[in-house]
């Protein structure tokens, strides 16, 4: 099988399977394990695939920049969103992550519920400025641009002097195996600060992030309250998830 062709089947075995064991494929193409691992370094650096131990996961469309993001999967954004905000009650401390899925739950916020919102990100601080009822805290450090948030070491700092009832978060990977992923380290443990300061925590995951994975690791599945999605409850990433007991929102 010439390169083409390998390269062409391990995207397809991708799309169809969820999931690339190199040990299995080099078997299977009765070829090397070290060739299929250059293979997958390969598409890793097109973007093309999250390579993990032992092989290569789907890549996240949701690690483009924050404008980009914008216009990936409204619709799901949405549908995530209107769940999302009615798990926020009146009188109650919500911590509202950054990101696109993130802003869409500050949109669906009634605008007289009276809450409060403690959030990392400039752009849901103010979209909450129409909200009379909504006291809203802005928590510092180095501006993350790439999502629009603050990160660092002063803004994990800053979590500490905060906690709330309910922390909804934003992933850019949602998979089995691999659990609750984004794009950059810092983001990851801003992430993981803001949810050790909530009582519960929910994953906002529109459908192009289910079945997908990036480079660290947020959250083992055991440290979160539920999921919030518009994939449909017969998925097999959905049903592979609530078998395994993650409490899973539909938002279709």
């Amino acid at each position: 099988m010439l390169a083409a062709e390998r390269r062409d089947h391990l995207l397809d075995l991708l799309a169809r399977r969820g999931k690339i064991v190199a040990k299995e494929v080099a078997a299977e193409l009765r070829i090397s394990e070290d060739s299929v691992r250059r293979d997958l370094r390969d598409l890793a650096s097109e973007g093309l695939c999250q390579r993990v131990y032992g092989g290569a996961l789907p890549v996240s469309p949701a690690v483009v920049d924050y404008g980009a993001r914008q216009s990936v999967a409204p619709d799901g954004k949405r549908k995530v969103a209107a769940v999302a905000a009615g798990l926020v009650r009146p009188g109650g401390t919500v911590i509202l992550d950054g990101g696109t899925t993130a802003l869409a739950v500050a949109h669906a916020l009634p605008r007289d519920l009276a809450c409060t919102v403690i959030t990392h990100s400039p752009p849901i601080a103010v979209a909450l400025l129409d909200h009379p009822q909504a006291e809203v805290f802005m928590l510092g450090g180095r501006l993350f641009k790439h999502s629009a948030v603050a990160c660092g070491a002063a803004a994990v700092e800053a979590t500490q002097n905060v906690s709330a009832d309910l922390f909804l978060l934003g992933v850019t990977g949602v998979h089995p195996e691999a659990g609750l992923t984004t794009g950059d380290a810092e983001d990851a443990a801003m992430k993981r600060a803001l949810a050790a300061r909530a009582a519960d925590t929910y994953v906002l995951a529109s459908s192009e992030k289910i079945g997908t994975a990036s480079r660290f690791r947020v959250l083992p599945w055991e440290g979160i309250t539920g999921l919030v999605t518009d994939r449909a409850p017969d998925d097999p990433v959905i049903e592979q998830l609530t078998e395994s007991g993650v409490d899973v929102l539909p938002a279709g």
